[in-house]
C-alpha cells in the first residue's frame, strides 16, 4: 500500500483539498506570468531599478489600475520584490529581483521558464473541443491550440538546442557525430521541425552539414523562417519546407533524420518512422528525442511524470487521436513503445543513446 492509502478517508480528503488549493494558487501564478510576458511588463521592470504602478503603465502601455493589481499580485507571490512600501498604493515601488530576470526574460538561459506559461494557456485554449473529443471520440487538430503552443514550445526548447544539442547530445552519439563532421558533407532532415531552432542548432554546431527542416504546419514553418532570418551564420545551409516527409523526391537523400519532441504527438507514428526510414541514405541514422518517461507506470508519480500526464490529457493525446485509426500515443511514451514503433516501421537497429538529461531520452534507429 502507498503512504496515502494508509490514511483515513477524512485525512485523504483534507490532503486532496490542500493539494488542489495549492495547485490552483500556483496555476494562477503561472497565468500571471503569461500576462507579464505577453504585455512586456517584466521587460519594462528590467529596464528600470524600480517602478510604481503609474510608471509601469506608462512604460508598458497598459492601464494604471491593471498595473497596480498585477504588481501587487506579483509581489504577494514572491515573483517581484516590494522595493518601497506606502499607504498610498499608487506610490508603492516594485522591483524585478536579480535572478528572476534570467528565469523570466533570458531566452538563451537553461533556466528560462516563462514559456511554460504560454504552453499552459495554449493547451487549455480549446477545452470545449477537448471535452467533445472525450465524449464522442476522435481528436483535436493541432491548429486549434493556436500560436501559444508552437511559439511556447520553440521558446522552451530554444536554450536546450542552442546550448546542448550540438555540444553534448549529438557528440554523445558517436556514429552520428562522426558522420556530421566527415566528408562528403552530411545532409540532415529535421522532421516536425516546428520553429526550426533544432535545425539551426545542428547547422551551427556542424559547419559542413546542410539541414532541411520539414513540417506540415504552415505557421510553424513561418516561425522557423523568421528564426532563420535572425541566424545569418547558417544562411545557405538551412532551408525550411512545408512538406510531407513521405514525398518521393526526398527518398534516400539524408545521412541523419531527426524527430525532436514530436513522435508522441503524431497520429500515425509508425508511418512517420517509416517515412523517416525512406529518407535515409546507406549507413544513415534516425535520431528520436522525446520525453524521459519512467520505465513503467507507478503511483504516486514524480513531478515530471505528472507534468507529462497533464500535458497529455489536454493536448498531446487529443492531437494524436486525429484521424481514422490514430495511434493515440500520448505524452507518456515509454521505451518499449518507441521500440515497437521502430520495429513496425522496419528498422533493424534500435538503441537508447547514453545521453543524460532530466527531461529527454534519445533513440538511434538504423536500417
Amino acid at each position: 500500500m502507498t503512504e496515502a492509502q494508509l490514511l483515513t478517508p477524512d485525512e485523504r480528503r483534507d490532503a486532496l483539498v490542500g493539494k488542489l488549493f495549492t495547485g490552483g494558487v500556483e496555476a494562477l501564478d503561472l497565468l500571471s506570468v503569461y500576462l507579464g510576458d505577453k504585455l512586456g511588463l517584466y521587460r519594462a521592470l528590467a529596464s528600470e531599478s524600480t517602478l510604481t504602478p503609474g510608471e509601469l503603465a506608462s512604460v508598458a502601455g497598459i492601464q494604471e489600475r491593471y498595473a497596480r493589481e498585477w504588481l501587487e499580485q506579483q509581489a504577494a507571490s514572491g515573483i517581484l520584490d516590494l522595493a518601497e512600501d506606502s499607504d498610498d498604493p499608487s506610490a508603492r515601488r516594485f522591483r524585478l529581483p536579480a535572478g528572476h530576470d534570467e528565469a523570466l526574460l533570458d531566452c538563451d538561459s537553461l533556466s528560462y521558464i516563462a514559456p511554460l506559461a504560454h504552453l499552459l494557456v495554449g493547451i487549455v485554449r480549446p477545452i470545449d473541443l477537448v471535452m467533445r473529443a472525450y465524449r464522442e471520440g476522435g481528436g483535436v487538430p493541432f491548429e486549434a491550440y493556436g500560436p501559444d503552443v508552437y511559439e511556447g514550445q520553440a521558446a522552451f526548447t530554444r536554450p536546450l538546442y542552442a546550448r546542448l544539442l550540438g555540444s553534448e547530445w549529438l557528440p554523445a552519439a558517436a556514429a552520428i557525430h562522426e558522420r556530421l563532421i566527415a566528408d562528403p558533407p552530411a545532409r540532415v532532415a529535421d522532421l516536425a521541425c516546428g520553429g526550426g531552432l533544432s535545425s539551426i542548432a545542428i547547422a551551427r554546431a556542424y559547419p559542413k552539414v546542410r539541414v532541411d527542416g520539414i513540417d506540415l504546419d504552415a505557421p510553424s514553418i513561418e516561425l522557423a523562417r523568421r528564426h532563420l532570418t535572425d541566424s545569418p551564420d547558417v544562411a545557405g545551409r538551412v532551408e525550411f519546407h512545408l512538406a510531407d516527409a513521405a514525398s518521393p523526391g526526398l527518398a534516400g537523400r539524408y545521412d541523419l533524420v531527426t524527430i525532436f519532441e514530436a513522435l508522441h504527438d503524431m497520429s500515425y507514428p509508425v508511418k512517420a518512422l517509416a517515412a523517416a526510414r525512406g529518407l535515409l541514405a546507406d549507413g544513415g541514422s534516425v535520431l528520436v528525442g522525446d520525453e524521459r518517461t519512467a520505465d513503467r507506470f507507478e503511483v504516486p508519480a514524480g513531478e515530471f511524470e505528472r507534468l507529462l500526464y497533464g500535458a497529455s490529457i489536454l493536448h498531446c493525446l487529443p492531437v494524436g487521436m486525429v484521424g481514422e485509426g490514430a495511434a493515440g500515443t500520448g505524452t507518456v511514451m515509454r521505451v518499449e513503445t518507441v521500440r515497437r514503433y521502430a520495429e513496425e516501421a522496419g528498422f533493424s537497429g534500435f538503441e537508447v543513446l547514453p545521453i543524460e538529461h532530466d527531461f529527454y531520452r534519445f533513440y538511434r534507429l538504423t536500417l
